[in-house]
C-alpha cells in the first residue's frame, strides 16, 4: 500500500514511496534510487538502479503519421523526412519486386533485440522463425481478433496484454493499431503476395508513429517464447508485441510496466488511476460509462514481499494486470429480493484457469437469479479463458488499484459520434541543468524556473450543482523507458496548481515572490512513474501549473496534457522575446522574475564612455590596427585576452578544478614557468608601443564596468604567446592555452562589421570594447562570489539586465550550448553569449522593415548573415 514519506525538513512537498510489488508501477525508494518490479509468468524480478545518467533528445526512425476525421491513415508530410525513417509501404513493395522476405536491419534476429541487459559470451538460447517455419498452417488472425487471442509467455508484460486484451473490444481503435492492410501469411507466395513485413502504430508524446517489423520471431524448441495466441498457429499477438518492443528497443525493456501506459500508446487518450481506498463514490458509474464511450480499464492486486503471483483462495493472482472488459447493472430477482446488481467483467491475460471463484463467477449459483435474456445480452460464457464475473462489492474489496484510459476528443469515434465531453489542451516542454529543472516547491528559489502553463476554466460542468470545473491533468515524461538500456530510469515528477488574478499575471514568468506568498490551490503527488495524472473539481478561474522533477537539476522532456468538459484555454506563462534597455551595474541582483521588456531607445544606449576614455581607445585601436587602420579578430584577441586576463584565469581555473580535479593544473604549471621563459623572449616592437597604455585602458573597463579589472603581474613571454599564437583554443577544451577563442573573437568582429571585410574601424572598435565592458559589469552583478562564473539559473536574469528578454525555448538551448556540466555560465561564454543574442537580434531587425515580428530573407541572404556571425 503506497504510503506518503517526507524528506529531510522539507514540508511542502511529499513524495510518494510506493511499496506496491505488482507490475503495475515503478516503486519511488528515495528521490535518487529507483526499484522496478516485473513481473511473468513464472517469477518476478526486481532491479535496483542507481545511475542518474543525463537524458538527451531521441531520434526516431519510425514514420509518423495522421489519420482524418474518418479514421484513415496517412503520413505525416514532411518534404525533409530523412532517408533512415521505414517507410511500410515502400519496403514492401522493393521486397515483392526482389522476391525475398524482409529483415529488418533496425531490429535484428539476435539477442540485442531481446536484452539491454549485457550478455556477452553467452551463447544464446533462442533461434528466430518465421510464422511458416513455426507453424505450417500460420495466419495472421482467425476470423478476427478476440481478447481470447492473447496469452502471456515468458515476458513481465502481462500489463501490456491486459491493455490489448481491452483494445480487441473496440474494433474501430484496434484497426488503428493494427492496420487491415497487413499481410494475412496464409497461403502467401514469396515474391508474390507475402514479404515477411508487418506494420503496427502506437502513439508517442502527441504522435502517432507507424512501426515496421519483420516476421521473424524468437522461439525455443519450436515454440513461441513471448506472447501467443491461444490459437497455435494465430501470430497477430506474437507480432504486435514484436512491434511494440522495437519502439522501446527490445523485448526486455518490456518487463514491468503499468497497464495505463500501454493503454495510452494504443489510443493516444488520457490515463488516469485510482487506489480502491481513495476512489470516488460514483466508480462503478466512471467504469460503466468509461466502457460506453470506449474508454479502457485495468486492476490489479498488491503484492507485498514474496508473493508476486501467488494466487489467493479466491483464484485472484497478486502482482498481475487484469483488464476490465465490461460493467453493467443486471436486474436480479430471489425470493426475498429484486433490484439491481453492479456486475464487473474481468479478463486474467493468462487465459488459463486462474480465475475468481467466487460470487458471481463461473457457473456459481447466483447467476440462476438472472433470467436468460439478460445473460445473452451481456454475453455470458462459462470456458476455461481467463475472464470471468465479479460485483462490483467484491471487486472493490479484492482488488487495490484500478487505471482508466480516456480517449482524447480528436480520436476518430470521438469525432464521428459527437457524445465525448473532453476538450483537450496539450505542450511539450523540457527541464534542462541550470535553466528550467527548478525542483518542486521545497526549493523555493529556484521552482519558479520550472515552466508555467496558465489555463482558464470560464464555465462550470453542465448539471454541476456546486458550479465547479472537472479538470484532468496528466503529466508524462518522455523517452524514459527507451532509454532503460543506458541505467536511464524514470524521475520522480509532479505538479502544483495556483489560482491567478489578472494582475498576477503581468509578469511573465510569475516571480520567487508569487510562490513563496500564495498556497496551492491543488496538486499531484511525486512519484517516478512515466505519467502522474490527477482529477480535480475547480472553481471557475484561472490557474498556473507548474510541472516540475521532485529536485532541481533534473534533466527530461515532458508532455502536459489537460482534459475539462468546459472549454479551456491554455498558454504558457513565459517571457515575450525582446530588446529592452539595459540596467545599470550595480553592487546588487535585480529582483526574480521578468517583466514587460522595456522599449529601446532610438539612439544606442549610452555606455557612460567619457570622451577621454574615448581618446584612449582610439590611441590603442591606432597602435593595435597597424597600417591597413583596421583591427581583425587576432588583434581584437591581444585586446581582450589582455584587458579580461583575471576573468579568463578565474575561468581556466575553476574548468580545471572540475575536469582535471586529479592533478595539477596546466595553467598552475605554465604560470610557475612563465617567469623564466620571459627572460629568454624579447619584446616586439607593439608590445613594447602598447604597455603604456593597459593601465589606462584597464581603468576604462573598471569604471564602465563596475569593478576591477586590473590583472596579476604578467610575464612578457604569456603575453608573446597569446599574441603569436594563430590556434588558442577555447578556455574550456585547454585550461593551458587561456583566452578568448577565434571563433569568439571572431564573432564579436562580425557583430559590428557590417561590410563584411573580417575587420574593425576606430568606430566599430571603440562601440564594441563598450559594449563588452557592460556585459562585464553584468556579469559581475551575478558573479557575487568573483570566482568567474554565473550560477544556475541566472542567466535569464544576467540577459535581462543586459538588454534582452528571451522565453524558457530560447534560455534553454543556450544552457546546451553554453552550460558546465553543473550548469554554470564562465565569463568568456556569457560574453560569447551575449554577442551571439545581439547578432542575431541585429539581423532579425534589420529586415523587419514593417516592426511587425516578422522578416524574411531569401536562401543565400540566411545563410550569408548566418554563417559569418
Amino acid at each position: 500500500m503506497p504510503a506518503i514519506t517526507r524528506t529531510g525538513n522539507r514540508p511542502n512537498e511529499e513524495l510518494l514511496k510506493a511499496t506496491r510489488r505488482s507490475t503495475q508501477r515503478g516503486i519511488v525508494t528515495s528521490p535518487t534510487t529507483t526499484t522496478t518490479t516485473s513481473s511473468s509468468s513464472s517469477s518476478g524480478r526486481i532491479t535496483t538502479t542507481l545511475v542518474k545518467p543525463t537524458l538527451h533528445q531521441s531520434r526516431t526512425r519510425f514514420m509518423p503519421i495522421e489519420f482524418d476525421r474518418n479514421g484513415r491513415a496517412y503520413p505525416k508530410p514532411d518534404p525533409q523526412r530523412p532517408a533512415y525513417v521505414q517507410d511500410y509501404y515502400k519496403l514492401r513493395t522493393d521486397c515483392l519486386r526482389a522476391g525475398k522476405l524482409f529483415e529488418d536491419p533496425e531490429f535484428p534476429a539476435d539477442d540485442s533485440s531481446l536484452h539491454f541487459s549485457s550478455f556477452a559470451g553467452r551463447q544464446s538460447q533462442y533461434k528466430w522463425l518465421r510464422p511458416h517455419e513455426i507453424s505450417p498452417d500460420a495466419v495472421f488472425d482467425v476470423d478476427g481478433f478476440s481478447r481470447f487471442d492473447i496469452q502471456q509467455g515468458l515476458l513481465g508484460d502481462c500489463w501490456l496484454l491486459a491493455a490489448a486484451a481491452n483494445l480487441t473490444t473496440f474494433p474501430v481503435l484496434f484497426s488503428r493499431v493494427v492496420p487491415d492492410d497487413n499481410d494475412r501469411i496464409q497461403g502467401g507466395r514469396k515474391g508474390v503476395d507475402y514479404a515477411g513485413i508487418f506494420h503496427f502504430r502506437f502513439w508517442r508524446f502527441g504522435q502517432w508513429y507507424d512501426v515496421v517489423v519483420d516476421d521473424r520471431l524468437p522461439t525455443i524448441r519450436g515454440q513461441l517464447v513471448y506472447i501467443k495466441s491461444s490459437t497455435k498457429h494465430e501470430f497477430w499477438s506474437a507480432l504486435l508485441e514484436k512491434a511494440y518492443a522495437k519502439l522501446f528497443g527490445s523485448y526486455e525493456a518490456l518487463s514491468g510496466g503499468s497497464a495505463s501506459e500501454a493503454m495510452e500508446d494504443f489510443t493516444g487518450g488520457l490515463t488516469e488511476g485510482y487506489e480502491m481506498k481513495d476512489a470516488p463514490e460514483g466508480l462503478f458509474e466512471m467504469i460503466e460509462k468509461g466502457c460506453n464511450n470506449y474508454a479502457m480499464f485495468a486492476c490489479s492486486i498488491e503484492a507485498g514481499a514474496g508473493e508476486m503471483e501467488q494466487v489467493t483462495p479466491q483464484g485472484l493472482v497478486k502482482g498481475h494486470a487484469y483488464s476490465i472488459t465490461k460493467a453493467q447493472a443486471v436486474d436480479i430477482e430471489t425470493p426475498r429480493v429484486k433490484g439491481k446488481i453492479q456486475l464487473l467483467r474481468l479478463r486474467n491475460p493468462w487465459g488459463n484457469e486462474n480465475e475468481w471463484n467466487g460470487a458471481w463467477s463461473d457457473k456459481s449459483p447466483e447467476w440462476r437469479f438472472i433470467n436468460e435474456d439478460t445473460k445473452r445480452s451481456i454475453g455470458l460464457t462459462f470456458e476455461v479463458d481467463g475472464e470471468f464475473w465479479m460485483s462490483f462489492p467484491d471487486f472493490r474489496k479484492c482488488f487495490d488499484r484500478v487505471e482508466m484510459c480516456h480517449l482524447s476528443p480528436d480520436c476518430p469515434i470521438a469525432l464521428q459520434e459527437s457524445r465525448f465531453a473532453w476538450r483537450q489542451c496539450a505542450f511539450e516542454g523540457e527541464w534542462v541543468l541550470g535553466s528550467t529543472a527548478g525542483g518542486c516547491r521545497n526549493y523555493p528559489d529556484t521552482f519558479w524556473h520550472n515552466p508555467q502553463y496558465v489555463i482558464r476554466l470560464d464555465d462550470p460542468d453542465a448539471d454541476d450543482e456546486a458550479k465547479l470545473c472537472t479538470l484532468i491533468v496528466s503529466l508524462i515524461q518522455k523517452n524514459r523507458r527507451s532509454k532503460r538500456n543506458k541505467g536511464i530510469t524514470c524521475l520522480t515528477i509532479g505538479f502544483a496548481i495556483y489560482r491567478v488574478e489578472p494582475s498576477d499575471l503581468q509578469r511573465k514568468p510569475l516571480p520567487r515572490e508569487f510562490f513563496t506568498s500564495h498556497l496551492s490551490a491543488a496538486k499531484s503527488t511525486f512519484i517516478n512513474l512515466r505519467e502522474v495524472t490527477c482529477r480535480f473539481r475547480l472553481p471557475p478561474g484561472s490557474y498556473v501549473i507548474i510541472p516540475s522533477t521532485f529536485e532541481p537539476n533534473e534533466e527530461g522532456e515532458f508532455m502536459i496534457r489537460v482534459f475539462s468538459e468546459c472549454a479551456a484555454n491554455m498558454q504558457e506563462n513565459d517571457s515575450a522575446i525582446g530588446v529592452g534597455t539595459p540596467t545599470d551595474p550595480s553592487p546588487s541582483k535585480p529582483s526574480a522574475g521578468v517583466g514587460p521588456p522595456s522599449k529601446p531607445s532610438p539612439k544606442d544606449v549610452d555606455t557612460g564612455v567619457t570622451d577621454a576614455q574615448r581618446a584612449t581607445m582610439e590611441r590603442l585601436f591606432i597602435e593595435v590596427a597597424g597600417e591597413d587602420g583596421e583591427v581583425d579578430w587576432m588583434e581584437l584577441k591581444l585586446v581582450l585576452d589582455r584587458c579580461f586576463r583575471e576573468d579568463i584565469v578565474k575561468a581556466s581555473r575553476g574548468i580545471s578544478r572540475t575536469y582535471q580535479s586529479t592533478r595539477t593544473t596546466p595553467l598552475e604549471k605554465q604560470q610557475s614557468v612563465a617567469g623564466t621563459a620571459s627572460a629568454a623572449i624579447s619584446q616586439t616592437s607593439l608590445e613594447r608601443s602598447l604597455c603604456g597604455m593597459w593601465s589606462t585602458l584597464q581603468n576604462l573597463f573598471r569604471d564602465i564596468a563596475g569593478g576591477d579589472n586590473s590583472p596579476p603581474a604578467a610575464a612578457n613571454g604569456e603575453r608573446r604567446e597569446l599574441m603569436r599564437s594563430e590556434n588558442v583554443p577555447q578556455v574550456h577544451a585547454d585550461p593551458s592555452n587561456p583566452g578568448f577563442s577565434k571563433d569568439a573573437c571572431r564573432s564579436m568582429v562580425a557583430m559590428l562589421d557590417e561590410d563584411g571585410s573580417g575587420k574593425l574601424g576606430l568606430a566599430e572598435f571603440q562601440k564594441l570594447l563598450a559594449d563588452i565592458a557592460r556585459w562585464k559589469g553584468v556579469f559581475k552583478q551575478y558573479d557575487s562570489d568573483q570566482s568567474g562564473r554565473i550560477s544556475p539559473f541566472e542567466l535569464r536574469a544576467a540577459l535581462q539586465s543586459a538588454g534582452y528578454t528571451l522565453n524558457n525555448h530560447i534560455i534553454n538551448m543556450l544552457m546546451h550550448r553554453y552550460g558546465s556540466k553543473e550548469g554554470e555560465i564562465w565569463f568568456d561564454d556569457f560574453i560569447t553569449c551575449a554577442v551571439k543574442i545581439r547578432t542575431m537580434f541585429d539581423i532579425f531587425r534589420a529586415r523587419d522593415l514593417s516592426n511587425r515580428n516578422e522578416a524574411r530573407f531569401t536562401l543565400e541572404e540566411w545563410i550569408t548573415k548566418t554563417i559569418y556571425s
